[in-house]
């Protein structure tokens, strides 16, 4: 009995010692392994809000800000709040402190230039939390909105190809353009599309109008079929709710729109097949995809906060989205070819950003029936 105890406890010390020994030569650390954490810090689930300045149902820009949030929640498992501020200006500044005081929100996004400034005053109140904002820029000088990451979109490159397709689409000669505010970012649509058609085709017009705002439908229609009186049969339309009136007015006159920042023939296709079947293509801007690819990358630590980036055709940021059966096979790869000239950089694509008010306006002039 004395002998087989002695055995049993040999066989208990050197079960203790291997135990020992193979926790020694372990490469974590207690409480280190993914296991015991709960996942590296590139696998945190981040709580994202995203603050929208109007209301969704644009089938466009803020729609597409709204699928980002979709894409967040199934592709990274976000946790996310989508926030309609509605267009008037006095929520803005209250809901965006409100979102920068709760203590769930990760990360809080907004976007165009309309909330550029709102968002510099309110991301120096809240230094410790991060911002994200698409189709704009915060200002970085002397070291400002360090905790701010900024997108803006190459949308000059997407409405050159839309250009293309209209001219060499039209019957008439005559294509529109209709946008929500003159601004700089508008416009940069504008320059774009004006030297894609030219491209296309050096004699072709554009008829341009904007709406003042990008709520007011009923003022788009307006615009939209005097110049259809006007000989136009394509109008590209850029003014977020207010390009709704401008699908209406093409449709009533069964004349083809080209849509903008999200696939519009697809976002019709089911809810109204009549108004789908009028839209040309449309010049995608990917807000989806931009701020879900900014959320992956401070998920993983690596975003540049304090930075502004911006893309375009490269980055597959911004391009055109499913063609009309209008859009010809001979059309859609001359398209493709002046996007790989434009990716190349063999073609430059004109940009509003820099110019003047009189050099818009003589590029405006250089199509003017």
């Amino acid at each position: 009995m004395k002998f087989g105890k002695r055995i049993l406890s040999a066989i208990l010390a050197v079960s203790m010692a291997l135990t020992f020994v193979l926790t020694g030569c372990s490469s974590e650390e207690p409480g280190n392994s993914t296991a015991a954490s709960g996942g590296s810090a590139a696998d945190k689930k981040l709580s994202v809000a995203i603050l929208l300045n109007g209301t969704l149902g644009d089938k466009a820009f803020f729609d597409s800000a709204a699928n980002g949030a979709k894409m967040m929640e199934s592709e990274l498992g976000c946790t996310t709040k989508v926030i309609e501020m509605t267009a008037d200006e006095t929520k803005w500044i209250p809901a965006l402190t409100d979102a920068s005081e709760n203590p769930d929100y990760d990360i809080i996004i907004v976007g165009t230039w309309q909330m550029t400034e709102k968002l510099e005053q309110i991301a120096e109140q809240y230094p410790d939390k991060k911002y994200i904002i698409f189709d704009s820029s915060v200002d970085y000088k002397d070291g400002k909105c360090p905790n701010v990451y900024s997108i803006e979109y190459k949308q000059n490159e997407c409405a050159f190809l839309a250009g293309v397709a209209g001219a060499l689409t039209t019957k008439t000669g005559k294509i529109g353009f209709v946008g929500g505010m003159e601004n700089t970012v508008i416009n940069d649509f504008l320059v774009g599309y004006i030297q894609g058609a030219k491209a296309a085709n050096p004699n072709i017009k554009v008829l341009t109008s904007y709406v003042g705002n990008f709520t007011d439908t009923a003022h788009a229609k307006e615009l939209t079929l005097a110049q259809i009186n006007q000989g136009a049969d394509i109008v590209f339309q850029c003014a977020s709710n207010a390009g709704l009136g401008v699908i209406d007015g093409c449709a009533q006159k069964q004349k083809y729109v080209i849509g903008v920042d999200s696939d519009q023939a697809l976002a019709f296709q089911s809810s109204d097949p009549t108004k789908a079947q009028y839209i040309l293509t449309s010049a995608l801007k990917r807000v989806d995809i931009s701020i879900t690819t900014a959320v992956k990358e401070a998920q993983a630590g690596t975003l540049k906060y304090g930075k502004s980036e911006t893309l375009g055709l490269a980055e597959n940021c911004v391009g055109l989205g499913t063609y009309n059966k209008a859009v010809t096979k001979d059309v859609q790869d001359k398209i493709t070819e002046f996007s790989k000239k434009i990716q190349s950089g063999s073609i430059k694509v004109d940009t509003a950003f820099g110019k003047s008010t009189s050099e818009i306006e003589a590029v405006k002039a250089s199509v003017k029936p």
